[in-house]
């Protein structure tokens, strides 16, 4: 699903930054712009209706629309690794790629797959300034918005985070920071997710969306795509170093992994130089490339056994994510009664 437009010059930004080794900056061309007194104005707005009763009212709205679009987008989504966090019955930091104005409903649904009902999604400060229903859902969507000046992050974002995972809430951070749309590549994290793990002795959920092109056009420069969430293994902070010390550990460990899920994914080593092939379902700069004219078509019997491979693997997968949610279902009761 394509949101917004001008990606061409989207993609041009995404190529400058990759040459410049830049992985963590905004790329998009029509985010809000904001003066310092404008941001501080819109996280004192949700503070201050975060405990009205028309807060409550818009956030059921807006997780009822959410879970609707999740179930929408995420139809052939596939869910790999759901065993790897078997036991997590605490909160939990999860930390996955960011591409897609949509790609925490990819998260959303797994998590919901292996039990983990109560997702909250860290989301900066200006997303809480867009309209329409996408920033209906920013507002209200189970979302903590990051504010950009260092006191605000202690006095309000720090103690919210504790909040939440005291409540054993799974928290989404995406520690690149920046979406880059369908930017296929893990890009190198920022420090704060582990941080935050660290500090209030809680794992990483590890997790790399995979994404995978399909023969169906979206649009004129576009195919549509679909989706394969790798949950790694989660990474949890060593009790006996500082929280500082850990966050960088936890960081390079799970940077690590996300390299490893990409290498094995896409069936090659990650190299940061910029190539059409990047940026998912895109059918490029030279139109004569697209797949539609290189693929020759499948015989009906090899469509047939694709097909029936693919079925099995997802019959597999929803075994184990139903495995996963009802042991974490288990534990969960266990661990109130002690």
């Amino acid at each position: 699903m394509i949101i917004g437009s001008h990606k061409d010059e989207v993609i041009k930004n995404i190529e400058e930054k990759v040459a410049e080794q830049d992985f963590n900056s905004k790329v998009e061309v029509d985010d809000a712009s904001l003066s310092r007194d404008e941001k501080n104005a819109l996280v004192d707005e949700f503070i201050a209706n975060s405990k009205t009763l028309k807060k409550r009212v818009d956030t059921l709205c807006a997780r009822a629309i959410t879970d609707s679009v999740s179930r929408m987008v995420n139809r052939k989504t596939r869910v790999e690794g759901a065993k790897n966090i078997i036991g997590i019955t605490s909160g939990a930091i999860i930390t996955s790629n960011h591409f897609n104005p949509l790609d925490s409903t990819i998260v959303r649904t797994a998590m919901r797959k292996t039990g983990h009902k109560h997702m909250r999604i860290v989301s900066q400060e200006t997303n809480l300034a867009m309209g329409g229903l996408l920033g209906y859902i920013m507002k209200n969507a189970d979302t903590i918005p990051l504010p950009s000046q260092k006191e605000r992050r202690s006095e309000f974002f720090a103690e919210k985070i504790r909040q939440e995972l005291k409540k054993n809430s799974v928290i989404l951070i995406y520690p690149e920071q920046e979406m880059w749309f369908n930017y296929r590549k893990p890009r190198p994290p920022k420090r704060g997710a582990y941080y935050y793990a660290a500090e209030n002795n809680v794992p990483i959920i590890s997790c790399f969306v995979e994404i995978r092109d399909t023969d169906e056009m979206d649009n004129g420069e576009f195919y549509k795509t679909e989706y394969v969430i790798h949950i790694l293994k989660p990474i949890y902070p060593d009790p006996n170093k500082s929280a500082r010390e850990n966050s960088f550990i936890m960081m390079e460990t799970d940077y690590q992994q996300k390299i490893e899920a990409y290498e094995k994914a896409y069936s090659k080593k990650l190299v940061y130089d910029f190539e059409d092939s990047d940026i998912a379902g895109w059918i490029g700069r030279n139109a004569s490339m697209a797949k539609s004219t290189t693929l020759a078509p499948m015989s009906v019997v090899e469509e047939h056994k694709r097909k029936s491979a693919e079925r099995k693997v997802r019959r597999s997968e929803r075994r184990e994510c139903k495995k996963v949610k009802r042991k974490t279902r288990i534990s969960r009761i266990f661990r109130k009664r002690r």
